[in-house]
């Protein structure tokens, strides 16, 4: 492999993007390739549509010519390396939808050539390099690990965070034989700070499931615990302050209207999926997601109470919902408890207004809605507001003095020193 290969990413969105502006600002020639023509022609321009990754750089790399973006596979021809950073949803039967892998794969191996590293950084179930993508591309005469090389390195992005990016988090990689690692290693370490290197592409494909299942079952315990101290009487904030004083043994995990983002809500899923098939029955990761699943409707379940005291029907009440994006600071709304929030909320009668200065307008269902100002007079004409996302952009005092009762789901209403009173929360 040359010194400086030429690269293909291919998946513009939240994972490809960073990465490929990561490998080019290290002096690789870098070409990204995504179907959607839009985001394309942003990168051409110079326009970064993520979040964490700086306009400044995509603008940079793109006048240097370290980066473009198309949308035509062949350029698969002059690369040394690919890495496939394409999207693993889930279908409605909670069953792994790996076709934009395969989309991906079947692209690369009509164009693959001698020598060339192909990386799958997609989160997916373990034993999917091995099983379905070495298949596609290793042929009688061109074997894995000399003629062409093979790995399975997770995506860690984490969006938002200021302080962990692409370039400073450990980059794991599994390889399909010795040479695959250290060439996948290689590749890395020319512009990532870390590269940890394990066995196999199976082993990498459960470190990532284990570290999202990890936070999904400690946030299922939280969430739980969050049920019970509301049945209890007692705040579960003030108890997980008070644990997480303990120096060790323990680590604060915390409360929420559920989970959001592409990996949490999905990843133990495609873990379960896969043991299941093995005979083995994942009750304590599945029992996790049904609490956390069930969240939303908690929320629902507290607004209409809260309502109640005041003698208000939720039929007919004005609801201003504060965040819309799954975590605070950013604009990503995929699987975000948000939009199940509203939906049900919507359903049972309740006149909806939706703030986030993050998003402009949101799918629901098949319906596209806008986002509105957050202003006191929205405030003072609403039953309740109901904070979802705790973005740090919000005068959580003047919320509490303006709404007539909040419910905060959050505990970003920690710091608000007057209106008390008014604050519910989960």
């Amino acid at each position: 492999m040359p010194d400086l290969p030429r690269l293909a990413v291919i998946g513009l969105g939240y994972v490809g993007l960073p990465l490929a502006v990561e490998l080019a600002k290290s002096g690789l020639d870098v070409v990204g390739i995504d179907l959607a023509e839009k985001k394309v022609d942003m990168v051409n321009a110079g326009k970064s549509y993520i979040v964490d990754v700086k306009e400044a750089d995509v603008a940079a790399l793109s006048k240097e010519k370290k980066l473009r973006a198309t949308t035509d596979f062949s350029v698969l021809r002059k690369v040394d390396t690919i890495n496939i950073c394409v999207p693993t949803p889930l279908r409605k039967t909670k069953d792994p939808d790996i076709s934009y892998i395969m989309t991906a794969a079947e692209e690369i191996a009509q164009y693959i050539q001698p020598g060339q590293l192909i990386i799958l950084e997609s989160t997916t179930y373990p034993g999917t390099t091995e099983e379905v993508l070495l298949p596609l591309f290793e042929k009688e005469n061109f074997k894995v690990g000399e003629d062409f090389f093979l790995a399975f390195s997770p995506e860690r992005v984490d969006p938002g965070n200021e302080k962990f990016q692409t370039k400073n988090i450990t980059k794991v990689v599994g390889g399909m034989t010795p040479a695959c690692g250290e060439a996948a290693k290689a590749l890395y370490e020319i512009s990532i700070d870390h590269v940890f290197t394990v066995s196999s592409p199976r082993v990498a494909e459960m470190v990532k499931l284990l570290e999202n299942t990890f936070r999904s079952v400690n946030i299922g315990l939280v969430n739980e615990m969050c049920l019970m101290c509301d049945k209890l009487g007692v705040d579960v904030w003030e108890v997980i302050d008070a644990a997480a004083t303990k120096p060790f043994g323990f680590m604060p995990f915390y409360p929420g209207p559920g989970l959001g983002g592409h990996c949490i809500p999905i990843d133990p899923f495609y873990l379960s999926w896969k043991a299941r098939i093995h005979g083995f029955e994942p009750r304590f990761i599945e029992l996790a997601g049904d609490i956390n699943q069930h969240m939303p409707e908690h929320v629902v379940s507290k607004t209409q109470d809260i309502l109640n005291t005041v003698k208000k029907p939720l039929n007919g009440s004005k609801i201003v919902v504060l965040g819309l994006a799954y975590k605070a600071n950013i604009d990503d709304v995929r699987e975000s408890p948000a939009l199940e929030i509203i939906a049900h909320l919507k359903l049972r009668g309740a006149d909806v207004a939706i703030v986030d200065p993050y998003v402009e307008h949101f799918m629901l269902g098949s319906e596209m809605l806008d986002t509105v100002a957050l202003t006191p007079e929205l405030l003072a004409g609403a039953d309740i507001a109901v904070i979802i996302t705790n973005h740090t952009v919000f005068d959580y005092q003047m919320i509490v003095n303006n709404a007539p009762l909040v419910l905060d789901t959050r505990n970003a209403t920690k710091g608000v020193t007057s209106g008390r009173e008014k604050i519910v929360k989960i």
